[in-house]
């Protein structure tokens, strides 16, 4: 569509917006003036929604009044509260009830399903990951070569980004699949990069790497409630996520994970194992013997903390009312929108290091600033512009479509302009 840079154009955006409404089922952050920030740190904490803490209460309220006999007399039994989460949490990373569990967090389950999905042979025992993956997923996989008696420099393969770019081809990463597939283990990646906002084409992949005989995980932090996701179509073979960025369920709340149906009943795959994943029929018969759930659930292990699934199911209750289909239309617009004024800055002030094409990104720019980039950040903050600065030159913009909204990007590019004219840059003013 035909952008413009003014703020005319931007109400307009809003007033014909059919999502508009969601902003206020949300808490917005005030500056030191007490007026509302500009959010755009989606990607990193999401906002707070109004439900969440009628959910909350709830929960507690029927802990008052019930002790020990909520877990069945609550007015969500406890005992299956996780349940509750399975089919919205389903739909919105395209898999079935079955293959979803809430649990734990992001890499306890990373590591949980590493147990049983890296199984490294003597021919076949390294790891495919992109270079520069979040610091936790490589912590994660080189302890996890460590424990199985590898050393990184062996058994790790960093796929590099594409010369003069922050990322990293689909052809690149299957070149690599192709020349050293029958070395490769597992191959895991972000489904979209933390830093350069690449969203990887997850379908591909997969492809290329089963194609190769590799087993294929994603770590979907920044892209569960971002982009869309089809797992089960795609073959994935297991995937972990948290829910406290595009999710807002709040911070440090309980993750989720993805696992294949076709490893449903795989009972013969190693698993670190716990009660809470025991055949449920038999659970309580304490029995010594462990017998696990079919499908994800079988990979639990404790009873989950229920207040911050009451916070996750309030906030998945909105994404089922707008849908993800609308929210990544909207997405790819207010990204856009930001992209078209970003460039609109001219010169080499300023550059968005995230790839141009809607289908490889999702609601985030990685802007690089030539010079006095922390400068620049640092006079966002204390203009109530609520954004992420991850070192060494970058800073990273999510216009979340829950609760961003156009006005809120104009009025971003604005500030961002005026704080480097301040700090005498020169670009082209529009």
């Amino acid at each position: 569509m035909q952008f413009e840079s003014s703020a005319s154009f931007a109400q307009r955006m809003d007033a014909d917006d059919p999502l508009a409404a969601f902003q206020d089922q949300f808490h917005m952050p005030l500056d030191q003036k007490g007026q509302k920030c500009i959010y755009l740190c989606g990607n990193s904490l999401g906002l707070q929604p109004k439900s969440v803490r009628e959910s909350i209460e709830q929960e507690l309220q029927d802990w008052q009044t019930f002790g020990v006999e909520g877990h069945f007399h609550a007015k969500n039994p406890w005992m299956r509260y996780h349940e509750l989460l399975a089919e919205p949490m389903a739909r919105l990373v395209g898999a079935k009830p079955l293959e979803v569990v809430v649990m734990n967090t992001l890499t306890v389950n990373l590591h949980l399903l590493m147990v049983s999905f890296y199984r490294p042979t003597a021919k076949r025992y390294k790891i495919l990951i992109e270079a520069s993956a979040f610091p936790s997923d490589q912590y994660a996989v080189k302890s996890q070569l460590h424990f199985h008696g590898y050393h990184p420099d062996d058994a790790l393969i960093e796929v590099q980004p594409d010369d003069g770019q922050a990322w990293i081809s689909t052809e690149k990463i299957e070149a690599v699949l192709a020349q050293q597939g029958h070395e490769i283990a597992l191959v895991l990646l972000g489904g979209v990069n933390y830093y350069s906002g690449q969203a990887f084409d997850m379908a591909r992949i997969t492809a290329a790497a089963h194609a190769q005989g590799c087993v294929v995980g994603f770590d979907l932090a920044h892209a569960a409630g971002n982009v869309m996701l089809h797992l089960h179509d795609w073959q994935v073979d297991f995937a972990v996520w948290c829910s406290y960025k595009y999710l807002n369920a709040g911070p440090g709340s309980t993750a989720g994970c993805f696992v294949h149906e076709r490893h449903a009943n795989a009972v013969d795959l190693p698993r670190f194992a716990g009660w809470w994943g025991h055949d449920k029929a038999t659970r309580f018969k304490m029995g010594p013997d462990f017998q696990p759930i079919a499908g994800a659930e079988g990979w639990q292990l404790s009873n989950p903390a229920i207040l911050p699934l009451a916070a996750l199911r309030a906030s998945m209750a909105i994404f089922d009312e707008a849908g993800m289909a609308n929210l990544c239309a909207k997405s790819e617009k207010l990204t856009g929108y930001l992209e078209f004024l970003i460039e609109q800055i001219g010169g080499d002030a300023v550059e968005s290091i995230t790839p141009k094409q809607p289908e490889a990104r999702g609601a985030q720019l990685s802007l690089r600033l030539a010079r006095d980039g922390k400068a620049v950040f640092d006079r966002l903050s204390a203009r109530g512009v609520v954004c992420d600065w991850r070192e060494p030159d970058v800073i990273r913009i999510a216009p979340v479509p829950l609760y961003n909204s156009f006005t809120d990007v104009y009025r971003f590019v604005e500030i961002m302009k005026e704080e480097m004219h301040g700090l005498g840059r020169n670009f082209r003013r529009s």
